[in-house]
């Protein structure tokens, strides 16, 4: 399963991208994958929800990455080393070869 944020992932919105994230990862139950081209910024409520999703993937046996993040995105991923909580991928392609 692949999704596709569109914008800022903040206080205002993280509630509701955790949510289908959420939602995401317990109906494929083997891997997801984010694609956060469309995402111009991350807070930390966003990366919350990332770790929630994680977590639940782990516990279910699946996966949850990432690809495509933008230049802000990556800096804020790279500050962070949230990179340590969800495998990064520089494109979809790669990314989808690698889940499987």
């Amino acid at each position: 399963m692949v999704l596709r944020p569109v914008g800022r992932i903040n206080n205002d919105t993280s509630a509701a991208f955790q949510t289908r994230l959420s939602a995401s990862v317990a109906a494929a139950g083997t891997a997801v994958l984010v694609d956060f081209s469309g995402v111009e910024y991350i807070s930390s409520a966003g990366l919350r929800a990332l770790m929630v999703a994680s977590k639940q993937s782990k516990a279910a046996q699946g996966r949850l990455a990432v690809t495509s993040l933008t230049p802000v995105v990556k800096e804020i991923f790279d500050i962070s080393r949230f990179s340590y909580v969800v495998q990064v991928f520089e494109t979809p392609a790669e990314a989808l070869a690698a889940l499987g």
